[in-house]
């Protein structure tokens, strides 16, 4: 999980003042929730929360658990690597299942070629909110990530209803929070808001972290859809004309396979992969079908509570 905890990044001026803004996030988390959890998906932004947890609390644990909503639909490799993750370093892990929400009625099952379990999510992230009572759930959302996700302050206020009302949020000047709410209302905290996608790789081999080798070239049988290449399995409804076929791919961002489009790569290290990031003209996330549904198709979910 990387060498020398207590100490900051090694050379990176900039990753070192990002290092330092949001471990004094997560602090200030601590400071002023009584019930907080680190929502955790198993990919890399949710890696490096966790990295940071660790040295904002050392040499104490991290204070709070990671809350994990399993869609039934994650890729294998990232659940085994979260169960590594969760036991090296000793913390508390929740897990929440959106086919309990199915099971139980509170969300419907999509059907067609284009379902997807990643907007039902939401159901079962607010249930288990509410649920463990959390009053602050931490995520690894980025503002470059996308336009809805750019609207997010750091401390991002929910209402009663889990929603997000993007003109209803409470100003940041100086790095001064304001976590007061009111009886049933929660926020989402974003340490890694003004970071890049480039940031997060080279703090990643800066602090040389263990990721998922989805992230890495790897043969995989995929299926091309328009311009995005999804994982084939057997939660993916073929098309008319549509064929799995084998292809040297990696994933840039990590989510429900029948969602998340790979790219051909040929990047097998770190290095190869930051030379990609660098070069890269399109965001990490224009391979997310989930995306595509409408222009404001993510900031519709997260009005509605998603992640």
């Amino acid at each position: 999980m990387g060498t020398g905890l207590l100490s900051p990044c090694r050379q990176n001026s900039s990753l070192r003042a990002l290092e330092a803004e949001a471990i004094f996030t997560l602090r200030e988390v601590a400071g002023q929730f009584e019930r907080p959890a680190l929502l955790f998906s198993g990919g890399k932004d949710s890696i490096v929360l966790v990295h940071l947890a660790r040295k904002a609390f050392a040499p104490g644990p991290i204070p709070f658990p990671l809350l994990h909503i399993d869609t039934g639909h994650n890729f294998p490799e990232t659940l085994e690597f979260r169960d590594w993750l969760v036991k090296s370093v000793g913390a508390q892990l929740q897990v929440r299942y959106v086919q309990d929400s199915i099971d139980s009625g509170r969300v419907k099952e999509e059907t067609g070629p284009y379902a997807s379990r990643n907007g039902l999510q939401t159901i079962t992230l607010l249930d288990a909110i509410s649920e463990l009572r959390v009053d602050a759930a931490i995520g690894g959302a980025r503002r470059d990530e996308e336009k809805a996700r750019a609207k997010e302050r750091v401390f991002s206020h929910r209402d009663v209803f889990g929603q997000w009302d993007p003109k209803n949020q409470r100003p940041e000047l100086w790095q001064i929070y304001n976590g007061l709410k009111a009886p049933g209302e929660h926020f989402r905290v974003f340490p890694l808001s003004n970071w890049t996608e480039l940031d997060i790789w080279l703090y990643i081999q800066e602090e040389r972290l263990a990721i998922p080798s989805l992230y890495f070239t790897h043969l995989r049988e995929v299926v091309q859809r328009q311009d995005v290449l999804l994982a084939w399995s057997e939660h993916l409804t073929l098309l008319p004309g549509e064929k799995p076929r084998t292809r040297r791919v990696r994933f840039r961002t990590v989510g429900d396979s029948t969602c998340t489009g790979a790219v051909e790569s040929d990047a097998s290290n770190l290095d190869e992969v930051l030379a990609e990031v660098i070069s890269a003209r399109v965001t990490e996330r224009s391979g997310r079908s989930d995306d595509r549904r409408s222009d404001a198709a993510m900031e519709d979910r997260k009005r509605l509570g998603y992640f």
